[in-house]
């Protein structure tokens, strides 16, 4: 068969999902969303760029199907296809039509029955078959002259390959599917059998029916009943795994032939969809093709700006970038980017400033490159413009309030630059834009933006600075490539703002941009700046401390284990508890051994068992004098002597703020040793610790969204809420709930925020898993609307891919329609959770902003330090706190108004760990 071409067939429709779930919801010009079909048509240029011999797109021509004829609910569980997806669809197939590319659908059938239909008449014809799709369905068709290639993972799957997954040969991957069913497709298999054992019994019986018609002789007695029981749903599985081959083929194979391309009817349909980033990639195709002419068509010369060709330069004397500045002010805006010798803004010194105020031009101001490595001639060196003249001809420049300054992650350069008394406003950055239209859908690094927009690779930081022993500064990297690695990223900087910018009104998603995040990047900037006042003397004194007690512990273990051992060793503890010791435990781990980790630990305390307890003991205090007590010491800034945590805007999927470098809000704050690390972070002399902490802010957002009347009136009235919802639970009255009943009901309050399951609450609790159903069910009971909420909640996850915060944030949940139950299931308890913590990170950020800006109008001492989720941590003097404390905390209880009032509950401390409860 090696004389003729193989026939490449293509799963189309695998593209289509894989491509919408990998990129970001973008929209052309008119709003039509094509976020899917610009990942197609990448896919497709791909393909004409590998695939000399030309290939077949095959597409679902829609959900309905002879399978569900056969059995109605066939994919029943499968939601309907998001609502943004629809319309790409059709445009899908003008990408194939544009490109030449023949595609194929048949109504009534799946897109694998007829790539099985032409694999078999290719066959027949004595031609080879190359199938492109990650679909494990296909892997039926593979034989030696089939093989199946797996684009996302650039990997080829032949018999071997096929065997590996599922244990038998491709002949018999029909009928292991037939057994273990598929729940993402609804297919019933045999309850009780799973991968492993469909396919011992395939390898045993050869096939499906001869498994059927010797059950008796199945030895594993819950597979000889399941089989007896579910011998017709067996068959009926293997119908629908099966794919058919014998389907009427629309198109001979002899028209399945690659159309002669048209550039001009390509480029039309690119610029038409706002492809504009494919076309310098068609063009290098075309070249390709057409090496052997004198010349290859170009499109380039009326492309938009954004795709235009580069030119960086290197800004050496001070005429030069007067020159720069004054056509500067003939634009909008300016792109910025500082270079320096560090990642931490506060410590990093100034070595470069980049500029751009047009797509494809920009410049760099090198101030302290040295002269060692340079490329360049040494002379360059005394060129360098000095410091102060740079600074006093940008400021005027970065301070022009009719000039908007655009950064990526503009908050590092804020903090830079306020160094060197430089301030910048007023500001964007294409770094919060990009989260607050994709959140956790894709990366928001220039690199990857730069990539994924632009199908640009960025020059590395890493290619320049080195890594490990050989690694330099930036002030080391030679002037001619730190030019044009500074310059790059101010340049496509700008070309982003372009892109992304837009995208916030016809997403509507500018208000929480304009109103949320944006304004607090400067807020943030000066909170880090701030830091927080921490004593040296008490974080060493308490690292010893706890040496001395991990030291106890290690003595303690070693007499229960009855020998020493590294404590901090998964692999020698394993082997005390577990071979030694002979503890029962789950199913080993890839290395062999059995896992020691929490959860393993803390149910063999809870059966009784001493050394897991202590070992849960030891690795505690470890965590906390490596994670705090020992690494605070060495991040207490030299000069300010505090510390300067770093909050992230980008990280979460909820919007919620992280804090790093070091964490500040995960220090614990109702164990002893987390209070004894919070007494460390000490107020300056004359001044207090000031917390406002929204009240249980979750639990009345659920009251507001659901419309609970109960909750409501609880909260109206300022009833301990877990008193009630345990009155309402348990059946008791208000005046005999001790403290007991209202953990259990605080439990169940807070769980149901998380979407917990009966398992969930049972573990919490220590109650069986039966009695934590009933408590959940009689809760739904109580606060009907609840229910409600959640599933429609749901529901809206499983459509949009997305939930919404009361501002409009959309939070996305990535994996809410995964195959995997367990994955689906944790993504719909994310998504029951996340409008609720969303909207309450969306409410401490406007309350840090209406707090930035009464601080800012007043003469008040009082600084914000830190935000640590729900709570704000105020310095303040002792004289101001009478005066303005009440203020701060009725700013932060009227930031939104709801059907519930927010409360803000006030308590002060002269450290972070003696806090006391405040009245105003």
């Amino acid at each position: 068969m090696t004389t003729h071409p193989p026939l490449i067939l293509v799963d189309g429709s695998g593209y289509i999902f894989r491509a919408y779930h990998a990129l970001p919801p973008l929209s052309r010009a008119d709003g039509t969303p094509v976020g899917a079909v610009y990942g197609f048509a990448s896919m497709i240029l791909k393909l004409l760029e590998t695939e000399e011999d030309g290939f077949v797109v095959i597409f679902d021509a829609g959900r309905k199907t002879f399978r569900n004829e056969i059995y109605p609910d066939y994919k029943a569980h499968r939601p309907p296809a998001p609502e943004d997806l629809i319309p790409q669809f059709p445009l899908t197939r003008a990408v194939c039509e544009a490109f030449g590319v023949t595609s194929l659908e048949i109504p009534g059938y799946e897109a694998d029955d007829l790539i099985a239909s032409y694999t078999k008449e290719a066959l027949k014809e004595g031609r080879p078959v190359k199938i492109i799709s990650s679909d494990k369905d296909l892997m039926q068709l593979v034989s030696p002259d089939v093989l199946l290639f797996d684009p996302f993972k650039n990997k080829t799957i032949g018999a071997q390959e096929v065997f590996e997954k599922f244990g038998v040969s491709p002949l018999s991957v029909i009928d292991v599917l037939a057994l273990m069913g598929d729940t993402s497709d609804n297919i019933p298999g045999v309850p009780g059998i799973g991968p492993k054992g469909a396919a011992e019994l395939i390898q045993r019986f050869t096939n499906l029916e001869n498994l059927l018609n010797h059950i008796e002789d199945v030895s594993k007695a819950s597979h000889k009943k399941s089989l007896f029981e579910h011998a017709e749903q067996a068959r009926l599985s293997k119908k629908l795994v099966q794919l058919y081959d014998n389907i009427p083929l629309p198109k001979p194979l002899s028209d399945l032939h690659i159309k002669p391309m048209e550039p001009s009817k390509i480029v039309s349909f690119l610029k038409e969809q706002g492809f504009h980033s494919l076309i310098p990639r068609l063009e290098k195709y075309l070249r390709k093709q057409n090496s052997s002419e004198a010349s290859a068509p170009s499109f380039s010369a009326d492309l938009p700006a954004s795709d235009v060709s580069t030119s960086y330069e290197l800004i050496l004397t001070e005429a030069a970038l007067q020159n720069f500045l004054k056509e500067t002010l003939k634009y909008p805006k300016l792109a910025i980017d500082t270079e320096t010798t560090s990642l931490n803004a506060l410590k990093a010194e100034l070595v470069g400033i980049s500029l751009s105020y047009k797509p494809g031009s920009a410049v760099y101001i090198p101030i302290n490159h040295k002269k060692e490595l340079s490329l360049l001639d040494q002379d360059t060196f005394q060129k360098q413009l000095p410091l102060e003249k740079v600074i006093s001809l940008l400021k005027p420049i970065f301070e022009n309030q009719a000039l908007l300054k655009i950064g990526h992650n503009i908050k590092y350069d804020l903090l830079v630059l306020k160094n060197y008394g430089l301030n910048i406003f007023p500001l964007d950055d294409t770094m919060v834009i990009s989260y607050v239209l994709d959140g956790v859908k894709t990366f928001h690094s220039l690199d990857h933006l730069s990539a994924l927009y632009f199908n640009h690779t960025t020059v590395k930081y890493k290619d320049l600075v080195g890594s490990g022993k050989s690694e330099i500064t930036f002030d080391y990297v030679p002037l001619d490539l730190a030019c044009h690695y500074a310059a790059e990223d101010a340049d496509y900087t700008l070309r982003l703002y372009e892109i992304l910018k837009p995208r916030l009104i016809r997403e509507r998603l500018n208000s929480v941009y304009e109103t949320l995040d944006r304004p607090l990047i400067p807020i943030l900037a000066d909170m880090e700046s701030e830091g927080i006042l921490v004593n040296p003397q008490a974080l060493r004194h308490l690292s010893a401390l706890i040496a001395d007690e991990m030291a106890l512990l290690e003595q303690k273990v070693y007499t229960l284990a009855g020998r020493p051992f590294n404590l901090a060793s998964p692999k020698q503890l394993s082997e005390i508890l577990f071979e030694e010791m002979g503890l029962e435990t789950g199913k080993k781990g890839k290395a062999g051994d059995f896992s020691t980790r929490a959860g393993i630990l803390e149910s063999l305390a809870e059966q009784g068992h001493e050394l897991p307890k202590e070992i849960l003991k030891w690795r505690g205090l470890a965590k906390l004098k490596s994670t705090y007590t020992d690494t605070l010491v060495s991040q207490i800034n030299p000069k300010t002597h505090r510390v300067h945590t770093s909050y992230s805007i980008t990280k979460t999927s909820t919007g919620r703020l992280a804090s790093s470098d070091p964490n500040l809000q995960n220090i614990p704050i109702r164990t002893e040793d987390g209070l004894r690390i919070r007494k460390a972070f000490i107020a300056k002399p004359h001044h207090l610790f000031l917390s406002l902490d929204y009240s249980q802010i979750e639990l009345r957002l659920l009251a507001h969204v659901a419309k609970i009347p109960a909750l409501i009136e609880a909260f109206l009235k300022g009833y301990d809420i877990h008193a009630i919802t345990a009155s309402y639970v348990f059946s008791t009255p208000l005046e005999k709930i001790d403290n007991a009943l209202r953990h259990k009901a605080k439990a169940i309050n807070f769980g149901i925020i998380y979407g917990i399951s009966p398992f969930g609450l049972s573990q919490q609790l220590g109650i069986s898993v039966k009695d934590a159903k009933e408590y959940i069910e009689t809760y739904f009971k109580t606060y009907p609307g609840i229910e409600s909420y959640m599933n429609t909640t749901k529901a809206e996850a499983h459509q949009k891919g997305y939930v919404e915060t009361l501002f409009g944030r959309k939070c996305y949940i990535p994996d809410i329609n995964d195959r995997s139950l367990q994955i689906r299931a944790f993504s719909e308890r994310q998504a029951i959770n996340a409008p609720l913590q969303g909207s309450a990170a969306d409410i401490i950020k406007k309350a840090m902003i209406r707090v930035a800006q009464f601080l800012k109008e007043t003469s008040s001492s009082a600084k914000l330090l830190l935000q640590v989720h729900d709570e704000l941590i105020f310095e303040i003097s002792e004289d101001d706190l009478t005066s303005y404390g009440p203020q701060l905390k009725k700013i932060m209880e009227n930031v939104l108004k709801l059907d519930v009032p927010l409360i803000a509950d006030a308590s002060i401390g002269l450290n972070w760990g003696e806090m006391r409860g405040h009245t105003f």
